[in-house]
């Protein structure tokens, strides 16, 4: 068996057997020669005799030891993830990107509100900028899979870039600047589903995937705190339009990113001879069709869905309190620091198995914190609450991990794109519900009903989600599922 290590530099201090052991023999006059006379070695355990002039074979463990030179120490958790140079131009690219987005949100607002003076309308912008996910990423998602990942980003950053261009015209009216708006919100899901499908040929399907996930979404958290207060500050030194200006850069800025940063690849599957709608729509038949994927994506809705109660009440709950303006500041930007702080540390300090047995407890009593709010807390006890309930989300990790498993590559970048939709969606119609509900109830009322219909709904996801885990479904399930995968194609 060959040796790894590398041979003494000094060969002379290799004893060999004989010279290891012989004994002293003295020479007397008229006697043999010494040699003669010389008894038989006692050679050491394990070393067995040689011929004459042969060096015995001594084993490894009586060999002496050199010291192997030290490797290298490889990079791990998050730094590993940044060693991958084509992670780092997406990185970036997202960080230009989102940051535009919500820096051009707020200056729209404003803009709609100078040109109308309707709360309304300024209202509106806002929400325009959620519900058209669902529409682009049903209607769309096919996009993510027909078409290869890196021509998707880079085009859609570019008509992203286009519409905000426009929107910088004088002429542009208020109805074109909210239908740009919607524009760009149904192209968001089709990047983001793409993009999110993309980091697993990058990155591939294990914990570095589920690490760069990670980073993004705390850029993302980073970015409403960040966003909004940078776009605060250009828009006392410049106009709305000066503000939205930025947005054209971003956008510009992030296509560069991903047009030279990244690999050109394949598309996961070609053009199957149908309208793009129709591939697009019998994607996510096929998605929410499959009852371990449908459940591990509701999972991924219905806890975020309750747990934006608290932010869209956010202003009238200072009021009831009678708390500062200034405070609101807290009650908005609490949960995102708890979310952070938390995904950080599970991403870094825990393993991808200890992640992963985490998930299912963390999400069943991770709504559970707003149930404080029935007690009417003040601020620093709502505070304190919210940013446990921002921790709760530090379930997605392991999450992320299991629907990639879950999910067939050839509908990888549709089910990230109707993801990201969902996602969307429930969280705008949670507002909407939280707000309609306020009106007959007082709000912390309703904000410790979100928490406890919120935990109810997620137990019975739970209980979902470990029926069909691998293993526990039925032999008739498990066959429908393997066939439905093999026609997805």
């Amino acid at each position: 068996m060959p040796n790894d290590r590398s041979a003494p530099a000094d060969t002379s201090r290799t004893p060999t057997a004989p010279d290891a052991v012989a004994p002293a023999v003295p020479v007397v006059p008229g006697a043999p020669a010494p040699d003669a006379v010389t008894p038989a070695p006692v050679l050491p355990p394990g070393v067995a005799a040689v011929p004459e002039g042969v060096a015995p074979a001594v084993p490894e463990a009586l060999a002496p030891a050199v010291p192997d030179a030290p490797a290298p120490a490889a990079p791990r958790g998050y730094r590993a993830v940044f060693a991958v140079t084509e992670f780092r131009a997406v990185f970036a690219a997202h960080l230009f990107s989102l940051l535009g987005v919500v820096v051009s949100e707020l200056a729209l607002t404003v803009l709609v509100y100078d040109l109308t003076g309707s709360p309304l309308l300024s209202a509106l912008t806002f929400a325009l900028g959620l519900l058209p996910y669902l529409i682009g990423g049903t209607l769309f998602a096919g996009v993510a899979d027909r078409y290869p990942a890196r021509r998707v980003l880079v085009v859609c950053d570019l008509l992203c870039a286009a519409c905000v261009a426009v929107m910088l015209v004088p002429a542009t009216p208020v109805a074109g600047l909210l239908a740009l708006r919607c524009l760009v919100a149904a192209i968001a899901p089709v990047f983001t589903g793409t993009r999110m499908a993309a980091l697993t040929d990058i990155l591939g399907e294990g914990d570095l995937y589920v690490l760069g996930r990670s980073l993004l979404r705390v850029v993302s958290q980073s970015a409403m705190l960040i966003g909004f207060g940078a776009g605060g500050v250009l828009l006392t030194v410049l106009s709305p339009r000066g503000a939205i200006t930025v947005t054209v850069v971003t956008f510009l800025a992030s296509a560069a990113l991903l047009r030279f940063g990244t690999r050109a690849r394949p598309a996961r599957s070609g053009d199957g001879g149908g309208t793009l709608l129709k591939e697009s729509l019998a994607g996510a038949r096929l998605i929410l069709g499959d009852r371990r994927v449908r459940a591990l994506m509701l999972l991924f809705w219905v806890p975020p869905m309750f747990v934006v109660a608290p932010e869209a009440l956010a202003a009238p709950y200072a009021d009831a309190i009678g708390v500062p303006s200034a405070a609101l500041g807290l009650l908005l930007c609490s949960m995102a620091v708890g979310h952070i702080g938390a995904e950080l540390f599970v991403g870094s300090a825990l393993s991808p198995r200890n992640r992963s047995r985490i998930v299912l407890p963390v999400a069943a009593v991770g709504l559970l914190p707003l149930v404080v709010y029935a007690v009417r807390p003040g601020l620093p006890l709502a505070v304190t609450a919210l940013a446990l309930a921002g921790a709760g989300a530090a379930y997605v990790i392991g999450l992320d991990q299991w629907f990639v498993d879950a999910v067939p590559e050839e509908l990888r970048g549709r089910a990230m794109t109707l993801l990201t939709a969902g996602l969307m969606t429930v969280q705008g119609l949670g507002m909407a519900l939280a707000g309609l509900a306020a009106e007959f109830f007082p709000v912390h009322q309703v904000v410790a009903g979100s928490g406890i219909l919120g935990t109810v709904c997620t137990l019975l996801l739970v209980a979902e989600v470990r029926a069909t885990a691998p293993g526990r479904m039925s032999d008739t399930e498990g066959r429908d599922r393997a066939d439905r995968h093999v026609t997805s194609g």
